[in-house]
């Protein structure tokens, strides 16, 4: 009780580290294995002692039937013709193994012993003899198990009987001695295995260390990051559970890196844009002239002009802020062609262009028809803002490769190569946009975090003057990149045209 009370306050010390616990355990398993081993060794080794111990008493008992049936007296040359004839004659022959020993009797008398040079003497000891008596007397052979004070022994007692003439043999085997032999090997067994432990102790040591290296790389890691550094990753080396391991601690710090970094920048954003209109309102909330109706009217209609722009700056940095959660998009099977219908239905209520439907993709693709939509027309509401009445604005859809594009055309301001890239980071807005109507320069990077959101990319063709075309570019299935034909185009839509390029 005290020993397996003991070794569980090892396993859940708090300073035993995983390396130790492990190899107590790799100690503690291989000691139960050779030490089951060696029992069932030992095991059938005494058993196989055992049966040794009666196959040898069975032959001499049969050399010695042998010997008085077919056997030649040796003095007369003739078939033996007295039992005490054939006993001596068979003692004299006999060759005894050092665990062995062996007597004859004539009528439950002592007659002859074995030679000098044999080191067990039944003979000596009182108490096997006085055991065997009445069966040296008897006339069936008997073959069984002895205990003295001496020793533990396996005895036969074989008969002889030729006419009137009866003789016994008395053969001994000490077990005790027989067994020496066996608890040598086993002893040396138990050496062997002790030190066949002790001897995987130091490279199993070197060899867990080396494959929970990950792991002290990983609490070493962990230990570096901090709310000013999250750049620090932890080692990648090989294809096991550990360097899987490493890997996805390093997604999971990837992502808390973004999380943060979006964080600290959506609070710069929110500190630096909202500082203007909240300092517009209260410049002018101190100047009311609150005599003047026409200055008090003016003045409240400022500030709720200003208050609506900071209502729509927040949603818009709300929306920004979600698009790191795993739950932003909710992607399901969804029909293209009905989504390019109902955006072109609902663009159309943007401002008075010429709205014409370029492309249809027959196809289901899996995204979010929410957050596309929303990507979608905020593409639109730009073409409104930055084109002039009247002109055309395309918009399409189709398939090319594992990916639809969703796409708006318009025959706006344009942009440079350089603006093209700017516009998708927040708060940035080109000269010509801002000369042309306001915005806070959140719409294309909301965009831009939809597209990322369902694995996809923004891209820009534009030309100065010239207009724009802008297109999501959506993998239609991450799990299976082939689309799903829904049939053909309703009967009076447009041909298929596609984005020019």
């Amino acid at each position: 009780m005290g020993k397996n009370e003991g070794m569980r306050r090892f396993l859940r010390r708090g300073g035993s580290t995983i390396r130790a616990r492990f190899m107590f355990a790799l100690v503690l398993v291989a000691g139960i294995a050779l030490t089951i081993s060696g029992v069932i060794v030992g095991i059938l080794q005494s058993r196989h002692l055992k049966d040794t111990t009666e196959n040898q008493l069975r032959r001499v008992e049969g050399e010695l039937r042998a010997l008085a049936t077919d056997g030649v007296d040796p003095e007369t040359k003739e078939p033996f013709s007295s039992a005490p004839n054939v006993l001596k004659t068979f003692m004299r022959r006999s060759v005894i193994s050092p665990d062995s020993g062996e007597a004859g009797f004539i009528d439950g008398e002592l007659r002859w012993v074995a030679i000098q040079d044999v080191k067990l003497r039944p003979e000596d000891d009182p108490e096997l003899l006085e055991a065997v008596r009445g069966n040296l007397t008897g006339t069936d052979n008997v073959i069984k198990p002895i205990r003295t004070s001496k020793g533990n022994y396996r005895v036969l007692v074989a008969v002889v009987s030729i006419g009137d003439h009866k003789a016994t043999l008395l053969r001994v085997i000490d077990l005790d001695r027989a067994g020496a032999q066996l608890r040598q090997s086993m002893a040396f067994y138990a050496v062997a295995a002790v030190l066949t432990v002790a001897l995987l102790i130091a490279p199993t040591w070197l060899i867990v260390g080396r494959l929970l290296r990950p792991i002290g790389e990983l609490r070493t890691a962990t230990d570096q990051i901090d709310e000013h550094d999250l750049t620090t990753r932890v080692p990648v080396r090989g294809r096991d559970d550990l360097t899987a391991l490493a890997r996805a601690v390093n997604r999971m710090l990837d992502r808390v890196q973004g999380a943060v970094e979006g964080q600290r920048r959506l609070l710069d954003d929110v500190g630096h844009e909202l500082r203007t209109p909240i300092t517009v309102v209260r410049g002018h909330l101190e100047l009311i002239d609150h005599d003047d109706p026409a200055d008090v009217i003016q003045t409240r209609e400022l500030a709720i002009d200003e208050l609506d722009r900071m209502g729509v700056l927040v949603n818009d940095l709300l929306t920004l802020a979600k698009a790191s959660q795993s739950d932003f998009v909710t992607p399901t099977s969804c029909d293209v062609a009905e989504l390019t219908d109902q955006v072109l239905v609902k663009s159309k209520a943007l401002g008075n262009r010429d709205w014409q439907l370029e492309h249809v993709a027959m196809v289901r693709a899996v995204l979010d028809p929410v957050r596309i939509t929303q990507a979608w027309l905020q593409l639109a509401a730009n073409a409104v803002k930055y084109s002039d009445e009247g002109t055309r604005i395309g918009i399409g859809s189709r398939v090319e490769d594992t990916s639809v594009l969703l796409w708006v055309r318009d025959q706006g301001i344009g942009m440079t190569p350089e603006e093209t890239k700017a516009v998708r980071q927040r708060f940035v807005r080109t000269t010509a946009a801002v000369q042309r109507a306001s915005g806070s320069g959140l719409g294309l990077n909301i965009v831009d975090s939809i597209v990322e959101a369902h694995g996809g990319h923004l891209d820009i063709e534009s030309v100065p003057k010239g207009g724009s075309v802008f297109t999501l570019r959506i993998p239609m299935n991450p799990a299976s990149p082939h689309a799903t034909p829904i049939g053909p185009l309703p009967e009076g839509a447009p041909e298929p045209r596609g984005p020019q390029q």
